[in-house]
């Protein structure tokens, strides 16, 4: 069983920067790949970002390619994802995922542990 915690949301301008961590415990995850999701109110989770499990290979959504960077720290079972240039539409609920497979994937369905989410809300 794994358990992942996220943290480091909050209220930021627009333009603003914020950055999110996911620590993970329970069993070793350095070999999957993690992935950020997000929710915003009145809409469907979406794909943000994703990592494979040495870190070499990253993909993004669209949306916050170019703004958001994702990376990890094997040694200290956790995720990050640095949020620059903010928009009022990153406003959301982001969550944390370690896939099931080896594989990154753009998918919810590849993945089977979640954190709770923590709150970027981002004013203009």
């Amino acid at each position: 069983q794994v358990q992942l915690v996220e943290s480091g949301g909050g209220l930021v301008q627009a333009g603003g920067s914020l950055r999110l961590s996911c620590a993970a415990s329970g069993r070793t995850y350095s070999g999957y790949p993690m992935g950020w999701f997000r929710r915003a109110p009145g809409k469907e989770r979406e794909f943000v970002a994703t990592i494979s499990g040495n870190g070499g290979r990253t993909y993004y959504a669209d949306s916050v390619k170019g703004r958001f960077t994702i990376s990890r720290d094997n040694a200290k079972n956790t995720v990050f994802l640095q949020l620059d240039s903010l928009k009022p539409e990153d406003t959301a609920a982001y969550y944390c995922a370690v896939a099931r497979t080896g594989y990154p994937s753009t998918y919810e369905s590849q993945y089977n542990y979640w954190g709770q989410g923590t709150q970027v809300t981002v004013s203009s």
